[in-house]
């Protein structure tokens, strides 16, 4: 039965056409894949789905009748809800408070003690582990995800709407985030499943539409294809992940993290004396459970965060006197950080100013205190150009990129400085295929340069494929560092557990 037909959908913002005439069918109680490139127009086909944008032509219809979505609100009235790459959730606020905002008029009139108990059953219900007390800010990001989903089934969601929904999770959560996908497939719900990861649609889609520069290329099921075929149509190329690996001569000692201790925002221990040591021309991956320290590993050690304890030495030289800017220019520390729209951009920003953002104050991209656009106008076309960013023009706003290209942009700026010591947190998260090769082949050029590169991740397979090192964190520690030939998914499951582990 189908149960949503897009129809002849067309969508442009000034003169660039984002949609153009897309027309999918999607099944009743189906899990149905949508796959492209960064900026092929997926997230926002489904923001019109979800009455965030109005489409310029054509129309959608649930169970035949015609939707008319002036905003999300329509769209949860017909039984829509959509669990964003970035979520909508008021940090400040509990489960609860964020669950129940909306539904009701003034969170002072609120019955909390019943929702509370409503919120706890369905959590149980469905295999997620939520307190519905819990400050939101006091959760790390897979669990957000979770709040995000039981917000909208709590709101009578039947059909659900993910954008990456896997990006914010550690390699032992995904299966079991899959599984509830299909659980939730099998109590009658319709998904709709935007990804980049191959295997992940194999594993839960029934059908798969692919995308390609706001047209639709491919619609098929998922049992009549293969990861490698929806590559190629993907990126109109075969895409079989040839990457540079090299293996050279490592240099001297570039960075020294000594018994490091930071606080985290929750007011914890974050990192718990940890220390290690990186080489110039070394990638070393850093990888845990998401919320073991990995984010404050990366703050503290470019400044964005206070170190409680210990030394950061970079080049024998130490670095905690030093500011973030005194970092970057004098250290020569790169920073990709994990956040992109909150850490890394300006979203209202055009590209073209978000690209200098690091040395803004500096020749070639100022002279006495005035920017250069002339220069800022060359730079972003090369720029744009060399990491293939998508977008329609490099004055667009930043806001109006897809994640994967507001990714593309913040490694532009950051590998374009020439950085010593290059931190990148989740340099992957929302790329597509073939912006992943391109990154990782980035890397491996920078490294046989001599960079240093601390790479954090939970995605354990990018990790694999790049790092020379990996260590493994938990609750703020280093519970082991494998090479990728002593590595297995048995060795890495015990030390992101800490059990069997040699704390370093």
């Amino acid at each position: 039965m189908d149960h949503i037909v897009i129809d002849g959908i067309t969508k442009s913002f000034g003169a660039f056409k984002a949609l153009d005439d897309v027309s999918i069918t999607i099944a009743k109680g189906a899990i149905h894949a949508i796959l492209g490139e960064n900026g092929a127009g997926k997230t926002t086909l489904m923001n019109i789905l979800y009455g965030l944008y109005r489409p310029d032509e054509g129309q959608i219809l649930l169970d035949g009748a015609t939707l008319k979505l002036a905003s999300p609100r329509d769209a949860i009235a017909h039984g829509i809800g959509m669990i964003h790459q970035h979520f909508m959730l008021v940090s400040s606020l509990t489960v609860t408070e964020n669950i129940v905002l909306g539904l009701d008029r003034g969170l002072d009139t609120v019955d909390f003690k019943t929702h509370e108990k409503r919120i706890r059953e369905l959590s149980k219900s469905i295999g997620f582990d939520i307190d519905p007390q819990a400050e939101i800010w006091t959760l790390p990001m897979g669990m957000r995800q979770r709040v995000e989903i039981l917000k909208a089934l709590y709101r009578k969601a039947e059909v659900l709407i993910l954008d990456e929904p896997t990006s914010v999770l550690a390699p032992g959560e995904i299966g079991s985030f899959l599984d509830s996908l299909k659980a939730l497939r099998s109590a009658g719900h319709t998904i709709l499943f935007i990804t980049h990861k191959l295997e992940e649609v194999m594993q839960v889609a029934d059908r798969v539409t692919v995308m390609r520069h706001g047209k639709v290329t491919d619609e098929i099921d998922a049992r009549d294809t293969t990861p490698r075929q929806l590559a190629r149509r993907m990126v109109g190329r075969d895409v079989i992940m040839n990457l540079k690996r090299v293996k050279n001569a490592l240099g001297d000692i570039l960075l020294t993290a000594e018994n490091l201790i930071a606080t985290s925002d929750r007011g914890v221990r974050a990192l718990d004396n940890l220390s290690f040591d990186l080489r110039a021309g070394e990638v070393l991956g850093v990888t845990g459970v998401d919320g073991n320290g990995q984010r404050e590993l990366g703050e503290v050690i470019a400044g964005l965060r206070p170190l409680d304890g210990g030394r950061i030495l970079v080049g024998g030289r130490d670095i905690g006197p030093l500011g973030v800017k005194a970092r970057k220019n004098e250290a020569g520390i790169g920073f990709v950080p994990e956040d992109r729209q909150t850490t890394g951009l300006v979203l209202d920003y055009p590209v073209a100013t978000n690209l200098i953002l690091r040395d803004y104050d500096r020749p070639p991209a100022s002279r006495h205190g005035i920017l250069d656009f002339a220069y800022m106008a060359r730079n972003a076309a090369l720029l744009v150009k060399h990491y293939d960013v998508r977008l329609r023009s490099p004055q667009q706003p930043a806001r109006f990129l897809s994640g994967g290209n507001q990714q593309k942009v913040i490694l532009a700026r950051e590998i374009e400085a020439k950085p010593r010591l290059l931190i990148i947190m989740q340099a992957c998260k929302g790329l597509d295929i073939g912006a992943i090769e391109f990154v990782q082949n980035t890397i491996f050029d920078l490294k046989k340069s001599g960079v240093g590169v601390l790479y954090v991740s939970t995605e354990l397979e990018h990790v694999m494929d790049i790092a020379d090192r990996i260590a493994v964190m938990y609750r703020g520690r280093i519970t082991g560092i494998l090479t990728p030939d002593e590595a297995s998914p048995e060795r890495f499951g015990e030390l992101m557990a800490g059990v069997g582990s040699e704390v370093v």
